[in-house]
């Protein structure tokens, strides 16, 4: 995957040789941290509520996502001092930065999700099949 964003994005915006904003590019490319982001984007939540918001996300990698997202600086995390603990996660400024961009990706998905399926069901059918391996 480095190599492929490296020779197209290379001539265009003149990276360096070991460009560290690959590091946070894979951290905000995930299904998961768009979703997160996206449900974030219009309130803080705590973690249960957030799992049942993004539906289908087990604990652990919702903890994973967040825990990556707050580490780059994109979601906040604030404990609360009481029993049983209360923690709430909101997005930063840079997170909010963030939702502009991940929001046109998003509509972009859902405008060709069709075209995409179509493509996905003809390459399918000109792939030989695995089934005697």
């Amino acid at each position: 995957m480095w190599y492929t964003y490296y020779m197209v994005c290379k001539p265009q915006f003149n990276i360096p040789e070991s460009p560290s904003e690959l590091y946070l590019i894979d951290a905000i490319s995930g299904k998961w941290t768009v979703l997160v982001v996206h449900i974030l984007s219009s309130k803080t939540m705590r973690h249960s509520e957030l799992q049942r918001a993004v539906g289908g996300i087990s604990q652990k990698v919702l903890t994973q996502t967040l825990r990556n997202l707050e580490r780059n600086g994109v979601v906040a995390r604030k404990v609360y001092p009481v029993v049983p603990p209360q923690v709430e996660y909101s997005l930063t400024l840079l997170g909010r930065s963030l939702t502009k961009v991940l929001d046109a990706v998003c509509v972009w998905a859902i405008k060709h999700h069709s075209e995409a399926q179509k493509a996905r069901e003809h390459y399918d059918k000109k792939q030989p099949s695995n089934e005697k391996l």
